[in-house]
């Protein structure tokens, strides 16, 4: 388990590496600031200028349970919220992403609606930044291909049942994906912490980013012995002649992480990592740009098709993360060069088990609902806030520790 966790890390760092790329591409091109000035002004203005009365009540197409409301309010709440995924992805290079999607349901938007937002924002991110950098490692083209022809496809499974869960039930809808969250961010905090406790009680300065893992040999090298057609040939600048696997395994193992990617608003390299690495035996470097292509596919197909076209994605939303998480994702990584390392790995492990809390909180009040769980509502009702305060409090303390950090050291970053 514990490599594999390393595993999701050196996942995690990657994406992290290809985000702060893409925020530098941003904003140090007057084009591309022009743009996004330009995308996000009709979302300042309309969210300033109208009230939520004034506006459909309604989005997303289900009255008896509405996704959110165009506020100005939601609006300030979605730069904060990118800002501290911003801040997270920045100082640790890994990880701040897992926490946009509970963020946004603890502010109070409905669950379908949060993961497509978050994928579109991913999208919006990515097309505006750049394409995959060289830097980023060896991108296989027919990897890639074959990956994504079964991303997509797993893309349109994980969409279906969203809309199919939201239009049984919506409580039914945000309950499966607060479970889902609940697993994932119980998973990765509790090792983090244990992480974090490790290298505080070596004291040896606690080197924020980690070690990056093996690739695997046992698993992956039986599945390179298979000869099903179509064979691709990959890691040839690695390894004379190259290694081969079947296309149907690369594609098995894309429509797993596009079923996940689309069910939970994320672009599914955390599983793209592990995959590529344990289960397909393609080497770290190949592994890095080649998954950063997918997930520009994967985001922008899934909330496009599966989301947009349904009325599941809140424009101002996105919008107001992308302004957010490129101040954001700057002042993290500035942030690092006067920061020890193993304090920013702590604030990390606390707030993501400050989101499992969140999301295990919200569970009760969900399933009084739908009356699976029988319980007082307000007790209910009394857990879940209790939950938000807890995630908000501990991001916001992280947030506050990263920027007074930033502030303070200006003078020590202009001179390095």
């Amino acid at each position: 388990m514990r490599k594999f966790y390393a595993v999701l890390m050196a996942a995690s760092r990657a994406h992290a590496k290809w985000e702060l790329e893409v925020s530098h591409n941003i904003l140090r091109s007057k084009k591309r600031m022009l743009i996004l000035l330009a995308l996000a002004l009709p979302a300042i203005v309309v969210s300033l200028a109208v009230a939520g009365d004034a506006m459909p009540e309604i989005l997303g197409g289900k009255k008896a349970y509405s996704p959110a409301f165009y506020t100005p309010g939601i609006f300030v709440v979605s730069i904060v919220i990118g800002l501290f995924a911003g801040l997270i992805t920045g100082c640790i290079g890994a990880g701040g992403g897992f926490i946009i999607t509970p963020a946004l349901m603890s502010a109070g938007i409905k669950g379908i609606l949060a993961v497509g937002t978050d994928l579109f924002h991913i999208f919006a991110k990515a097309i505006m930044g750049t394409a995959v950098h060289k830097k980023l490692g060896n991108v296989s083209p027919k990897l890639a291909i074959a990956f994504l022809v079964g991303s997509l496809g797993g893309v349109v499974g994980g969409g279906l049942v969203n809309r199919a869960l939201y239009e049984i039930n919506p409580v039914l809808s945000d309950t499966f994906i607060s479970a889902i969250y609940v697993v994932l961010l119980g998973f990765l905090g509790f090792y983090a912490l244990n992480d974090f406790l490790k290298l505080r009680k070596n004291d040896d300065g606690g080197d924020v980013h980690g070690s990056g893992p093996e690739d695997g040999q046992g698993l992956s090298s039986k599945l390179q012995g298979v000869n099903l057609p179509p064979m691709i040939t990959f890691d040839e600048d690695l390894v004379p002649g190259g290694k081969q696997i079947s296309g149907v395994f690369v594609a098995l193992c894309g429509a797993f992480v596009g079923f996940v990617a689309a069910i939970m608003g994320v672009g599914g390299g955390f599983l793209t990592f592990p995959m590529f690495v344990y289960i397909l035996g393609v080497s770290s470097f190949t592994t890095v740009g080649t998954d950063i292509l997918q997930i520009i596919f994967t985001a922008g197909f899934a909330s496009i098709t599966q989301y947009a076209i349904y009325g599941f994605i809140f424009y101002t939303l996105a919008m107001g993360m992308l302004i957010g998480s490129l101040l954001g994702i700057q002042l993290g990584a500035l942030t690092t060069r006067v920061v020890k390392g193993i304090y920013i790995r702590g604030f990390y492990a606390t707030a993501i088990l400050a989101g499992f809390v969140n999301r295990l909180f919200a569970l009760p009040v969900k399933l009084q609902e739908m009356e699976i769980l029988d319980i007082s509502p307000e007790i209910a009702k009394t857990m879940a806030t209790w939950g938000n305060y807890a995630f908000f409090v501990v991001v916001s303390i992280f947030a506050l520790w990263v920027i007074t950090k930033f502030i303070t050291n200006i003078p020590t970053l202009r001179r390095d």
